[in-house]
């Protein structure tokens, strides 16, 4: 894990949070750290991003974004936690 990756979680965790959902770096013994985040509408709805090879990933393993753009990567981000009528 690179400083510039932390970095990266940190400033995609801001812009989260600058939306109104509750996101925070999560940073482990072991492995990645990453930001877990909860739409406060909805907690049910959450997801955890991790940052590696300069890109922002989905929990599930698929890349999501560019980690230089953690605006872009927010507006995903919200758009997939959304709870209906949000």
């Amino acid at each position: 894990m690179e400083d510039d990756d932390l970095g990266r979680l940190e400033r995609l965790a801001a812009e989260l949070e600058s939306r109104g959902l509750i996101a925070r770096v999560v940073r482990r013994p072991s492995g990645s750290p990453y930001v877990r985040v909860i739409n406060p509408n909805a907690t049910s709805l959450t997801e955890n991003v991790v940052c590696r090879a300069a890109d922002y990933w989905w929990s599930w393993g698929e890349p999501m974004h560019r980690a230089d753009d953690p605006a872009g990567a927010a507006t995903k981000v919200a758009r997939v936690l959304a709870a209906v009528g949000e």
